[in-house]
């Protein structure tokens, strides 16, 4: 009996060491803890108020703060609001973004007819009363990004400056709806849902000094017609554009920047001279179908050239100025054209770069091959 007994103890020790090794190469899977996610639609209680005392303004919304050291601004972003809350008289500055505001009705805005500073960015709206913001006689800024709009809205201040209206799905204008925006200089309806059929040479009458157009990442086949020619900055790229009409620049005489990135060019569909503009400083031409370098302006200092098609450059044909003028040093740099930075990358070129090319840029500081 005691022989069996010594057998059995060793066989218990052994059979538990071998559950507890078990144990020990399979532990107990855990289930990842999903990271706390925003809510889809807003709670239907207003957001809790902000720590420290009361606002120092009897006026103040509850959902809102208002900055004792900033008596004309109103902070109500991001706070989960539906509705325009009740805006003071003496407020000038709105901040709106970041919550689910679907509608900017006739009452949103009609006890604060001063407002200057108007920001609803990233929220739902899909309609705008018409006459709401007509009574905004001293509007300046309108940000209306990152919303649901499907046309641009009607009966805008005439005394307003900058209109944003990216990352709607607009696909349509109104007829007229700039007629009266003489001070605007500032438009951006980049990545919407516009098309040729949208722009009619009468569509921007009233942009008069309009500096920069936004119009990138839209459904363009063709240049837009009566782009105004005060503009500055023009942005085209990430359309779906295969050509520039002839002289189509033309009269643009303070045009500077121009992006026609991630298009359809092709040397066919570009006249030679179509950059050759006397003020033009930045020159976006990547991603096309280009198959040579275009000619350019003494005064241009930037030119993107990547991505496309381009086998061969001739240094001698695409100079602004004749390179018998460079064969003896001088001091004097007014002649000489400005480019400084050329971006080559991404086409059928291959080493070294032309030496007729870095004879005529000689300021030339970076060169992307």
């Amino acid at each position: 009996m005691k022989g069996a007994t010594r057998l059995i103890f060793p066989l218990i020790l052994l059979l538990l060491c071998e559950v507890n090794g078990q144990r020990r190469s399979r532990p107990p899977k855990k289930r990842p803890t999903p990271p706390p996610s925003e809510p889809v639609e807003p709670t239907e209680l207003p957001p809790p108020l902000p720590p420290g005392p009361p606002s120092v303004f009897p006026d103040c919304p509850r959902e809102c703060f208002c900055p004792p050291d900033f008596p004309s601004a109103l902070y109500c972003d991001s706070r989960n609001l539906r509705k325009v809350p009740f805006i003071p008289s003496r407020i000038h500055y709105v901040y709106l973004q970041n919550n689910f505001i679907d509608k900017i009705s006739e009452e949103s805005f009609k006890n604060a007819t001063e407002l200057r500073w108007i920001n609803l960015d990233n929220n739902r709206i899909g309609s705008i009363d018409s006459r709401v913001l007509e009574k905004l006689d001293s509007l300046i800024f309108l940000y209306l990004e990152r919303n649901h709009l499907k046309e641009i809205p009607g009966y805008l201040p005439p005394s307003l400056e900058q209109l944003r209206l990216s990352r709607n799905r607009i696909n349509r204008i109104p007829d007229n709806v700039f007629n009266k925006l003489d001070h605007l200089i500032l438009l951006d309806l980049h990545h919407n849902e516009l098309n040729d059929a949208d722009f009619k040479k009468n569509t921007f009458r009233g942009l008069k000094n309009l500096m920069q157009l936004n119009l990138a990442h839209n459904r363009l086949h063709k240049m837009p017609p009566g782009v105004p020619k005060a503009v500055h900055q023009l942005f085209l790229d990430e359309n779906q554009i295969d050509n520039v009409p002839n002289n189509y620049f033309k009269d643009f005489p303070n045009l500077a920047f121009l992006r026609l990135s991630y298009n359809k060019l092709s040397d066919k569909g570009l006249p030679r001279n179509s950059f050759n503009l006397t003020n033009l400083l930045v020159l976006h031409l990547a991603h096309n179908n280009l198959s040579s370098i275009p000619y350019i302006s003494q005064k241009l200092e930037h030119l993107y050239l990547n991505d496309n098609s381009i086998e061969k450059i001739n240094g001698t044909q695409i100079c602004p100025t004749s390179l018998i003028s460079f064969q003896e040093p001088s001091s004097d740099l007014d002649n000489v054209p400005r480019l400084r930075y050329l971006r080559l990358d991404g086409n059928n070129l291959k080493p070294p770069i032309p030496l007729d090319l870095m004879m005529c840029f000689r300021l030339l500081q970076s060169v992307v091959f």
